[in-house]
């Protein structure tokens, strides 16, 4: 099956999963930067967010691939990431 850019579908999910595992690396580079720049151990809210970008992208991925370890490791770190969100506006808005 090819996409409308003459991709195929496996090219394209390919694509899906590597975006997504980036995401989850720059979760860890701006957490060190971060750390670093304050000289100790800090999380800033981008990490979250890179966080939640990365599982929502590898939880599509691994439902292509049908991959049920990872479907549901992935499906409850959502929780994880939203609520700490929740948190973190809930605060600025005090």
């Amino acid at each position: 099956m090819k996409l409308g850019l003459s991709i195929s579908e496996e090219s394209f999910w390919l694509a899906i999963g590597f975006l997504s595992q980036l995401m989850f690396f720059m979760r860890f580079a701006v957490q060190w930067v971060a750390t670093e720049i304050k000289k100790e151990s800090y999380i800033p809210e981008s990490f979250w967010y890179f966080s939640l970008a990365g599982a929502v992208g590898l939880l599509a991925y691994s439902i292509y691939r049908k991959d049920p370890v990872f479907i549901a490791g992935l499906a409850f770190s959502f929780v994880v990431y939203t609520r700490n969100l929740h948190y973190i506006r809930k605060k600025k808005r005090h």
